[in-house]
């Protein structure tokens, strides 16, 4: 049995299945304890050719085999298998409906971390959990309960009925149960730290699996096969010796456990035997008490079992509760409340930002205004700071009280989700899903109409290399959209967030992948189409952004100048410097 904050609830929420479950165990345990007497009243009527039924002694011939022997053993069969069965699915079943609602949680969880958490935990680990951990703890529920109650209710029923036959013999047979009890409970211990790394080395090699999938393109193109394969031996060996650690202690564990055990056999043999001798058992009765025995050596086993089973799955819970416990950084307030609209006015006001474990200021006192409706650039060198005001608008991250704000009200005091409601973000990374273009364009919207999607895919000018795919929207992308080119999967990044049409539009780099003529064909379908909403776009190349309404200007996490590009061009020095710098860059590679 397995117990934590995490999973105590589902005792009860599944109680009566577990109940259930319970009595159809007590049914079985009872019914197989009936075997060792039939055995009894077998061996005394073969060496004495009677039997005793109900007080009176009858002759042991075939009506009374028949009649007291075969039939009630029938019917203890048949009542063992309908029990087994019920049993299993009840403990089984219930096991395997915990598993279901705790990746439930984790799943939620995982959706509401914030990108930080994700900057820490790779998703090698994290897929541990969902699989190799929530097995482990699904195994321990069903199987655990089972055996628990199992060892027992059968361990004591056979106790009780070893007792009454015999006290001494039955004392002389837990001598060694005893001792095996207390070594498991110590080696248990050692057992969860065993596991624990065992999974801490599963999870590193997941981990590199995972990068070495995604980036085998990189790994080719650079002539690295042979340095990655070394990589994972060595992580392959780790792993390896991990679980070997882990199999050693535990085989060990039951070597002594079955060792314990014969020796009890010995002693049944050697006093039982000892007991016929004097005439105080008969030879039914030490079948039978060997019988009830054998019967108590599965509880026996299963308390070592138990022992290795709940030693894998508090580590196991411990790992998956980590999560679970896991901090929501980024969270709506108790006060906050949804306006009535969102138009799409943006003001940054003295706004100084570092990363939650960064060493410096990424943003510095910067101040500017977005009108609703207007179309905005950011521009400035790599690393500039242009991607976390894209952040901070959509509250990626937390910000300082009175530092940012939407249509005059505080962005602390909207709820995140009426605000990325009414925005669409193109990232820098242009994810996409292994599905088909159709619903990786029709992800952002809740129509998926044909003519919605094809419009999108029109504006951000991809719909004609989409036509010339085999099997045009219907095509199946391949993980993280490797099947179609960079230039691509910008555009359908682009056409997703256009799908949405929502009041703020943030492109993050979204048009660097495409060429120039492309690039002018988006821009100006986003001119016309996107009037009246707010638009920002950032970038590297000026040209890009000089026919907007606005463009900010960032150098090293400070603004440097606000406006059009003819009014930064003319008293911006350091904006027009980079504009005659790109123009000469442009005219160089023509050449």
């Amino acid at each position: 049995m397995l117990f934590g904050k995490h999973i105590n609830k589902y005792y009860l929420k599944y109680s009566p299945w577990l109940l259930l479950g319970i009595l159809s165990l007590v049914l079985v345990d009872y019914m197989q304890l009936v075997v060792p007497e039939l055995y009894r009243t077998v061996i005394n009527g073969i060496n004495t050719g009677c039997a005793v039924k109900d007080g009176v002694t009858v002759p042991f011939d075939m009506p009374f085999l028949l009649d007291e022997i075969c039939r009630p053993l029938l019917f203890v069969i048949v009542a063992m298998i309908f029990g087994r069965f019920l049993w299993r699915i009840c403990f089984f079943g219930a096991g395997i409906r915990i598993e279901t609602a705790l990746r439930n949680r984790m799943f939620d969880r995982c959706r509401s971390l914030s990108q930080s958490y994700y900057q820490q935990n790779k998703v090698g680990n994290l897929m541990s959990l969902f699989t190799n951990d929530l097995e482990t703890v699904q195994d321990c529920f069903g199987m655990g309960i089972m055996m628990f109650f199992d060892a027992l209710l059968l361990g004591g029923l056979s106790f009780i009925k070893m007792f009454r036959m015999d006290a001494v013999l039955t004392a002389f047979s837990m001598i060694p149960m005893a001792i095996m009890l207390i070594g498991g409970m110590i080696v248990g211990k050692y057992l969860t730290m065993k596991w624990e790394k065992r999974q801490e080395a599963f999870s590193s090699l997941s981990d590199f699996s995972q990068e070495s999938f995604a980036g085998i393109a990189v790994i080719k193109a650079f002539v690295k096969e042979a340095k990655e394969l070394l990589a994972f031996r060595k992580l392959n060996v780790k792993n390896e010796d991990a679980n070997i650690e882990y199999t050693r202690l535990s085989v060990k564990l039951n070597i002594c456990v079955t060792l314990l055990v014969e020796s009890v056999v010995c002693v049944v043999l050697g006093y039982g035997g000892y007991l016929v001798y004097t005439g105080d058992f008969n030879a039914g009765m030490l079948v039978e008490f060997i019988g009830y025995f054998s019967a108590i050596v599965w509880p026996i086993m299963a308390v070592s079992q138990l022992i290795e089973m709940n030693s894998r799955g508090k580590a196991s819970l411990k790992r998956i509760s980590e999560l679970l416990d896991s901090r929501i950084d980024i969270c709506d307030r108790e006060d906050v409340s949804a306006p009535e609209e969102i138009k799409g006015g943006i003001v940054f006001k003295n706004l100084t930002f570092r990363y939650p474990d960064g060493d410096y200021d990424v943003l510095k006192n910067i101040s500017f205004e977005i009108k609703a409706g207007e179309s905005v650039g950011i521009v400035g060198r790599t690393g500039c700071g242009k991607t976390t005001v894209a952040d901070l608008i959509l509250r990626t991250y937390n910000v300082p009280d009175g530092t940012v704000f939407i249509d005059g009200h505080d962005v602390n005091s909207i709820p995140i989700k009426a605000l990325r409601e009414h925005a669409a973000y193109v990232p820098q990374d242009n994810f996409l899903f292994s599905d088909t273009i159709a619903e990786n364009i029709a992800f952002a919207s809740e129509s998926d109409d044909t003519e919605s999607i094809e419009k999108a895919a029109m504006l951000a000018d991809v719909h004609d290399n989409i036509k010339d795919f085999p099997e045009g929207y219907k095509t199946v992308l391949g993980e993280r959209g490797v099947t179609v080119s960079g230039g691509q999967k910008q555009r359908i990044s682009i056409a997703r967030a256009l799908m949405k049409n929502a009041e703020i539009l943030i492109l993050d780099d979204s048009v660097s992948a495409v060429d120039v003529k492309t690039e002018k064909v988006i821009l100006e379908n986003l001119k016309n189409t996107r009037k009246g909403k707010t638009t920002i776009l950032i970038a590297h190349r000026i040209t890009t952004v000089e026919n907007m309404d606005k463009i900010i200007f960032i150098e090293d996490g400070s603004v440097i100048d606000f406006g059009s590009h003819e009014e930064l061009f003319s008293r911006c020095k350091a904006y027009r410097n980079t504009v005659e710098l790109q123009r000469l860059n442009a005219l160089e590679s023509s050449i």
